[in-house]
């Protein structure tokens, strides 16, 4: 069992599919058949774009906030969808094929996630108007666009050892953790010099009206480009280190609460308002040390019968039969089979997050229930002990890593949505304008 990396944003939407559908249904007015966007061979619905402007306008007037006009909001949603549509079409351009097994597990991990059954979440959809069929349609597509997303920064984006080593030397890995909100003004790749100054002028009167009183969380609704533009520009809690290099020296100039001047970075002009800060925790970790059965389907061993196999392996276990040697030979896991099952010491979620769940949901000593992760395997796991680990030379290391690479993923991937989306064909017949390239 090899450890994962950290969780996508994808991981959330999932969890919140579920909900998402549900209000929809609830707040779509009657459904309008006209077209209003067109992304090379597919069509964007106004019945589509007013069910996910509901949603949005819902969930900004649950935040208490200055709800914007709905034609801007329209505006951004549409846009939204636009790209993720651009990015689907990409997607099953390349041969990213979703298989009904992977779906079903998927299905089975939202249920999970929300305290249900799947047999409940079929029934709860049902009332809200929401099929089956529907539901895997859009998790299907969810899915094949996060795939798109992980090969890419897979085949595109490298760390290196230098890299790493600078990044530490820079101090900035012990500066603590800052929370942003952004809004982006979009320039065009090559952009003309007017263009550019256009841009920057446009940015300018965006903090003029920030500075007179606009609250920002809707200048990002109303004006920005960005990926959070619908969640006011809200970045979330970042790590120093993990904040694009054009930003830092801005946020070096601002007090909590304070905005900073347009600084021009990839994709545009930006404008960061430092939301919030906090210092940096101690490097001690807690790890836990486990034994681990792991049971995996396969051509000769259907999803039942892995299933069975864990819950006898558990029986006999409870009734004196050794762990290590049961481990030896039943569990899939090579890379804790032949010692018995010992994952060593490890951090609570360096297998992912249903792991880590369940471990610390254990008392030392103590056999967890059969389990399933996200890839379909059955685990058991006993838990030996726990202990704190002064970790710092290798976390600093691999924080440094983590930090790079979500920072080259971030930038690496808008540009090439950027691209692709130059590439296509789109109608926007909501703004009324239209462009085609290759």
């Amino acid at each position: 069992m090899k450890p994962l990396a950290a969780l996508t944003p994808f991981a959330l939407v999932l969890a919140l599919l579920v909900p998402a559908c549900a209000e929809a249904q609830l707040l779509a007015s009657e459904p309008i058949d006209a077209i209003v966007a067109v992304v090379d061979e597919d069509v964007i619905l106004r019945s589509e774009l007013d069910r996910e402007v509901n949603i949005v306008l819902a969930q900004l007037a649950q935040g208490g906030g200055q709800v914007p006009p709905r034609d801007i909001v329209e505006r951004q949603v549409l846009q939204r969808m636009i790209d993720f549509r651009v990015q689907l079409a990409r997607a099953q351009g390349t041969g990213i094929r979703i298989t009904d097994s992977e779906i079903e597990q998927a299905m089975r991990r939202i249920a999970q996630q929300n305290g249900i059954t799947l047999e409940q979440m079929a029934m709860a959809l049902s009332r809200d108007g929401i099929s089956m069929q529907e539901f895997r349609r859009n998790l299907r597509d969810q899915m094949a666009v996060e795939r798109l997303r992980a090969r890419f920064v897979q085949q595109r984006v490298s760390v290196t050892a230098t890299e790493i080593d600078n990044l530490i030397a820079s101090g900035r890995l012990r500066a603590g953790e800052v929370r942003l909100s952004h809004i982006l003004v979009p320039v065009p790749d090559a952009a003309s010099p007017d263009q550019l100054a256009q841009a920057e002028r446009r940015a300018r009167e965006i903090v003029a009206e920030i500075e007179g009183g606009l609250d920002f969380a809707t200048a990002a609704i109303r004006y920005s480009r960005g990926p959070q533009a619908l969640e006011g520009g809200d970045l979330g809690w970042r790590r120093i280190d993990e904040i694009p290099g054009v930003f830092v020296e801005a946020l070096s100039q601002l007090r909590v609460g304070e905005v900073s001047p347009p600084v021009r970075g990839p994709g545009g002009f930006h404008i960061v308002k430092l939301t919030d800060q906090r210092e940096a925790g101690p490097a001690l970790v807690r790890e836990f040390r486990a034994l681990h059965v792991m049971v995996t389907p396969s051509e000769l061993l259907s999803p039942e019968q892995a299933r069975a196999r864990i819950e006898d392996i558990r029986r006999r276990i409870e009734a004196g039969a050794d762990f290590g040697d049961l481990a030896r030979q039943f569990s899939d896991d090579l890379g804790s089979k032949n010692q018995g099952g010992d994952l060593g010491w490890f951090e609570q979620y360096a297998f992912g997050t249903i792991v880590g769940n369940e471990l610390g949901a254990l008392a030392d000593g103590e056999l967890s229930q059969p389990f399933q992760t996200e890839q379909g395997s059955w685990h058991l796991l006993r838990r030996i002990g726990t202990r704190e680990s002064d970790r710092s030379t290798e976390r600093l290391r691999q924080q440094a890593e983590e930090a790079i690479r979500s920072r080259k993923a971030e930038e690496e991937y808008a540009a090439f949505v950027r691209q692709i989306r130059g590439e296509a064909y789109i109608e926007n017949r909501l703004a009324g304008d239209s462009s085609a390239t290759g």
